[in-house]
């Protein structure tokens, strides 16, 4: 691996450190959303005393609400090239509004008395609200930013593998810490479990955030801005409908995306969990933190296995590969679940007398989990893929729209999950969350099946489908590159963005020294 930044054909590649660090404000995003996604309903349930319907519907509204901010904040990303660049001062100020926005909704709202609940209610929608705004300032980075740390299709891919390590110190801190925090302080319903568990999530995320603008600040500049051209962009309604209905890759990969996404988001959901190892299998303490790990390390061979087939045979190929082996493997986890019965040993996991129906549970869980968890991020570098097509298509360079209409979509089916889970709960007459120690309970089984199993399954078939007729393939994305290359050489040597695109088209147009090899 190169550490130049450039070469003369106008490929840009990263250094070691930047492909490691930058990744990490996915990491630092994922701390607050794995909060939100998963406890912030126990808390406006359980602490505030808030309605059940209220509390899970509530993380739909704002997850809606911040969807419907993103392309918002594209456009200001776009229209920014100050002194600090373009993308670190929206990483750093959303974490900043995220933390102080999470201080005041998880401590703040408790001074208010439970007489007047009205204001209870009031307060925790401004503040949630106030939370999304920064939450969406610094995760619309996440996909922006890595159109200018690299174009080169060798090291794309590798932003997964390194949002791995990245999601581990981030979400996957939290959802290790969480059953801890759990066992010794109270139940994810108690105020001192959020006592313990609200800072540090905040400072876990600081960090992460200080190490991701390390590792965008050499490149978050101009002269890496798309075709180099100094012409501000122009963000109009208009660009979005055009884009919309001309850059159809970008279509095919919101389906992708939200597909993975939805998946993640339900088979992960805690109260999900609480039911299947506490409710059914009866010992939430001893199989929720074992499980969670056999996922972690079933994942890390897949990240190497997607990063070397991205590098081989492009991102799609990657994608649909392992997305078709975690739909295969969760049939059969559907299957072992549907044998599962109230109190029959043999049909029951238990990690202390291993038995059979554990081993073949374990196995195609940690294959199925590995395998999706792997490709669960994957649609994000293939976003970059998507803004350079942009690039090459009109010539327009809009990281900022490209990334946030992709998280519209995303977010729109995301939101989802919770309010899902909600109903589910409320069909089977349950008026709070239920928690690890939660009893078992007529209609449970068949609820996890459904959330567990056939959503995440469906999710994955609508990928599979979607990825059908996605032309961004490893050789076009050498193409356009190559394209792209020459037509910056061009600019930068005098003529104009429309001169460029006219000038320069095809691969066969490109001089040899501007083809990626």
């Amino acid at each position: 691996m190169s550490n130049e930044s450039t070469t003369a054909a106008g490929m840009n590649r990263a250094k070691p450190y930047q492909l490691v660090l930058f990744p990490f404000n996915n990491g630092a995003t994922n701390v607050y959303y794995i909060l939100t996604i998963t406890y912030i309903a126990y808390y406006g349930n359980g602490v505030l005393g808030l309605a059940l319907m209220f509390a899970t519907t509530m993380v739909t509204v704002m997850r809606l609400f911040d969807a419907v901010t993103d392309p918002i904040i594209g456009a200001l990303i776009d229209k920014t090239n100050g002194r600090f660049g373009k993308f670190r001062p929206y990483m750093v100020l959303g974490n900043v509004i995220m933390a102080v926005s999470a201080f005041l909704l998880y401590f703040g709202t408790r001074l208010i008395p439970d007489t007047m609940m009205w204001l209870r209610y009031t307060s925790y929608v401004v503040i949630y609200a106030l939370y999304v705004i920064g939450y969406t300032f610094q995760t619309s980075c996440t996909r922006s930013g890595q159109t200018v740390l690299t174009n080169d299709p060798k090291q794309r891919p590798m932003f997964t593998i390194f949002n791995m390590v990245a999601s581990m110190l981030g979400m996957g801190a939290i959802q290790f810490l969480a059953p801890i925090f759990r066992a010794k302080f109270g139940d994810y319903t108690t105020a001192a479990f959020f006592d313990m568990m609200i800072p540090i999530s905040v400072i876990i995320s600081a960090l992460l955030t200080v190490l991701a603008v390390i590792g965008i600040w050499e490149k978050d500049q101009p002269k890496y801005f798309g075709l180099g051209s100094e012409e501000k962009q122009k963000i109009r309604i208009s660009e979005y409908v055009a884009i919309m209905k001309e850059n159809k890759p970008l279509r095919r990969l919101m389906v992708a995306g939200a597909g993975c996404k939805l998946a993640l988001a339900i088979a992960t959901n805690g109260t999900v969990l609480c039911m299947l190892y506490g409710s059914m299998m009866g010992n939430y303490n001893g199989l929720y933190l074992p499980m969670m790990i056999a996922g972690y390390v079933f994942s890390a061979p897949f990240f190497v296995l997607t990063v070397r087939t991205s590098q081989k045979h492009g991102q799609k190929a990657s994608l649909t590969r392992y997305v078709g082996l975690a739909l295969v493997m969760y049939v059969g986890v559907f299957a072992l679940l549907m044998f599962w019965k109230p109190g029959v040993a043999g049909v029951n996991l238990s990690l202390s007398s291993l038995n059979i129906y554990t081993v073949l549970f374990v196995l195609l869980f940690g294959i199925g989990y590995g395998a999706y968890y792997a490709t669960a991020d994957m649609p994000i570098p293939m976003v970059a893929d998507c803004s350079d097509y942009e690039t090459y298509r009109s010539g327009n360079y809009i990281p900022g729209v490209m990334g946030t209409l992709f998280s519209l979509v995303d977010k729109l089916v995301s939101s989802l999950s919770s309010t899902v889970v909600g109903i589910a709960i409320a069909a089977i007459g349950l008026s709070t969350l239920p928690g690890g120690d939660t009893p078992y309970m007529e209609g449970m089984k068949g609820i996890v099946l459904v959330l567990f199993c056939v959503i995440p399954m469906i999710a994955w078939a609508l990928t599979l489908w979607a990825m059908k007729g996605y032309t961004l393939t490893g050789e076009r994305m050498k193409e356009i590159q190559a394209v792209n290359a020459v037509r910056k050489d061009a600019i930068a040597k005098g003529m104009s963005t429309e001169e460029a695109l006219a000038t320069w088209k095809t691969m066969d147009q490109v001089p040899m020294e501007f083809r990626q090899e």
